[in-house]
């Protein structure tokens, strides 16, 4: 069993969390209501990225958390790795030998966030020895505050009514739901999809939000696949969405059934990554992918 550093308790850690994700929350509605209202989107965002935008809320989320978590536990021998603050300086990447590691998206989707569909999160896990321990995913515009530690999990709404996750049944790859990424897709990521033939595909933004819908029992899995010597996902895309999955009975590996490993040097998540909805049947369902690909000769394996 896992020990949480000397002077943290648990219930007193979440109690925390779900006082600061709710701040949290106040925050990225407050924007989106902005850009929603406005027809300059410019006053609002911090660069001209394209592709990887970040936003005012992006900032002020990222300042709510990490001073909180700093103030409330400076005495505790935990670092944060933050994506903004790794944008902003490398100076700012924490030491990666770091046995506790505090993984921090202050907003996942700013793509969604900004075009207005509603499909963005904000991810914050607590790592041990490179492996989610506890997840935070909050979805703002769903009104659900995803929690896990360990094997629990549930969700929040802001009125403190608690949702358990649905028992997962077992399918067969064609006849699952597939959750799509909107705006991260590639033309070998779409030829896989063709060729396993799914039930259905729901297209949907940020990682947060795909993978409570798998939770939520609305979608079965989500493939990531990312191409050789393009962007990759990063930690702070999957150590919170991993937590939950886990924690509610699916998985998240690298098509070999690897397990994610966070905190590496260049923090990356590259390759094929699968989230299904049911760890039993985990091993079999990357395989029937693994076979898809190398027979149609897709990816390089």
């Amino acid at each position: 069993m896992i020990k949480l550093p000397s002077g943290v308790d648990i219930e007193n850690l979440i109690n925390e969390l779900r006082i600061l994700s709710w701040k949290a929350c106040e925050t990225l509605v407050y924007y989106s209501q902005i850009l929603k209202d406005s027809n300059n989107k410019s006053n609002i965002l911090i660069n001209n990225n394209i592709e990887d935008p970040v936003t005012i809320a992006d900032l002020k989320v990222n300042e709510i958390i990490i001073q909180q978590i700093n103030e409330k536990y400076k005495d505790i021998n935990w670092v944060i790795l933050s994506e903004e603050n790794v944008k902003i300086s490398s100076e700012s990447s924490p030491h990666i030998d770091s046995e506790w590691m505090w993984i921090l998206d202050p907003l996942d989707g700013t793509k969604d966030f900004i075009q207005g569909t509603g499909n963005y999160a904000m991810h914050l896990a607590l790592n041990y020895k490179k492996r989610p321990y506890l997840g935070i995913v909050l979805i703002p515009e769903k009104d659900e505050l995803w929690i896990s530690y360990g094997k629990k999990v549930w969700c929040e709404k802001r009125n403190g009514v608690v949702t358990k996750t649905n028992q997962f049944k077992n399918k067969s790859l064609k006849e699952m739901v597939l959750v799509n990424s909107k705006n991260h897709n590639n033309k070998v990521l779409k030829k896989l999809i063709q060729k396993i033939q799914f039930n259905e595909v729901i297209i949907m933004g940020s990682v947060g939000c795909k993978i409570a819908s798998i939770v939520r029992g609305d979608c079965d899995i989500y493939i990531c696949l990312s191409l050789p010597g393009k962007s990759s996902p990063k930690d702070w895309d999957f150590a919170a969405p991993e937590a939950i999955l886990k924690a509610a009975g699916g998985a998240i590996t690298t098509i070999d059934c690897e397990n994610l490993s966070y905190g590496d040097s260049n923090f990356e998540q590259g390759g094929i990554i699968v989230a299904s909805n049911n760890h039993l049947m985990h091993e079999k369902i990357c395989l029937e992918i693994k076979n898809i690909i190398k027979r149609y000769d897709l990816y390089p394996l």
